[in-house]
């Protein structure tokens, strides 16, 4: 009768929270074993929405399979599809048009504010504060009409594609992105004003989850999980791609390895996000938006690596090619499953209410971790 209580003999119970649990971000089983209400373990169970995407995308050619990585992270999908058409194009060697990169980086940047947006609302609802979700989701809303008007799609993009970009902007584009950077300047002062220094929501989230710089590389934890704890990581300023060398914008850190902090970091990303557009929006290059390639491409023989910085941190796509018109091996290294690694280290010793909150500065999408 204990064990079927989930009590085991030191007298600590089992609970499962999840996979059907709403304070889950998406369907993850926690196990986690508590003494009283102070954690003891957290074990992430996987497999819930597994669908062998790495396997899959071996059949596929090489411009097909990019679009399959916009079911992983979904909140990043753009630059999932980045990712991709870069590891091609480092091995075929083609040079994609300024107007082209300009584009991939305006898009990039629109989708890490729509994610962080959509974190912030969730966090906020997370721990209570339901009014957030519908701020976060009012703006976002105002982006996925632009994706929409270029792309054709509001969440899995497929834009991306080896030589640059599918289509040319949408004539609207421009203007429409100039009112949306207005618009969101005038909303950060409010969302600051209505949870960041709440100091309800701050007493939850100070001290909360901590994680040390050191835990951190130790973990492989990257993104603003990684910068949360002071740790340099960017991508895009360690080993910059496109254009982004050229542009002036600040890595986000914050030392105190807590839940707040990692709040804090995405916070102000996306006032490093808009920055990065304000400096392109008015600066798009004419000419082509995409490098002339052939019908069929074959990547030469070898081993070709590239890394982009997703919304959750470094995403990684690993080529192995025979030759061939398909790939013979494909592997991704996802931010949100290192990160996830951590988590039973961070919530250890803490409260279970606390759980949620910490879980939530992770900003999983279980897609892109159970791949």
């Amino acid at each position: 009768m204990v064990e079927e209580l989930g009590i085991t003999a030191e007298g600590d119970q089992v609970i499962n929270i999840g996979p059907q649990h709403p304070a889950t971000h998406g369907v993850l089983n926690l196990v986690v074993t508590l003494n009283g209400e102070t954690i003891k373990k957290v074990e992430p169970h996987l497999g819930f929405i597994h669908r062998s995407i790495e396997k899959m995308c071996e059949s596929l050619s090489y411009r097909q399979f990019i679009y399959v990585t916009s079911r992983m992270d979904y909140l990043s999908s753009h630059i999932n599809n980045h990712a991709c058409a870069l590891c091609v194009e480092k091995g075929l060697q083609i040079e994609v048009p300024q107007r082209g990169q300009v584009i991939r980086v305006l898009m990039d940047e629109l989708t890490r504010i729509a994610s962080h947006l959509l974190w912030w609302g969730a966090q906020a609802m997370d721990l209570g504060a339901f009014t957030p979700y519908f701020y976060a989701f009012r703006e976002r809303e105002t982006i996925t009409t632009i994706m929409e008007e270029t792309c054709g799609a509001r969440l899995t993009m497929n834009y991306m594609v080896p030589g640059g970009v599918m289509v040319d902007l949408h004539p609207s584009f421009q203007q429409k992105v100039k009112e949306f950077i207005t618009l969101i300047k005038s909303k950060i002062d409010e969302y600051d004003e209505l949870v960041t220094g709440n100091i309800i929501f701050q007493n939850r989230m100070k001290g909360v989850g901590y994680l040390t710089a050191a835990d951190a590389v130790s973990y492989g934890c990257t993104g603003p999980t990684a910068r949360g704890s002071g740790v340099h990581c960017d991508v895009r300023k360690i080993y910059p791609y496109e254009v982004y060398g050229k542009l002036h914008f600040d890595e986000v850190l914050e030392t105190e390895g807590d839940s707040f902090a990692r709040y804090l970091v995405r916070m102000k990303e996306i006032k490093q996000s808009i920055s990065i557009i304000d400096q392109l929006i008015d600066n798009i290059p004419d000419g082509d938006f995409q490098a002339k390639t052939k019908a069929v491409l074959k990547l030469p023989k070898g081993e070709f690596y590239q890394r982009v910085e997703t919304a959750r941190g470094e995403l990684g796509v690993y080529i192995v090619s025979e030759g061939g018109t398909t790939p013979y091996r494909i592997k991704f290294r996802s931010p949100g499953f290192s990160n996830l690694s951590a988590l039973d280290h961070m919530a250890k010793g803490g409260k279970l209410g606390d759980l949620v909150a910490t879980m939530g500065t992770l900003d999983l999408v279980i897609p892109d971790i159970d791949r």
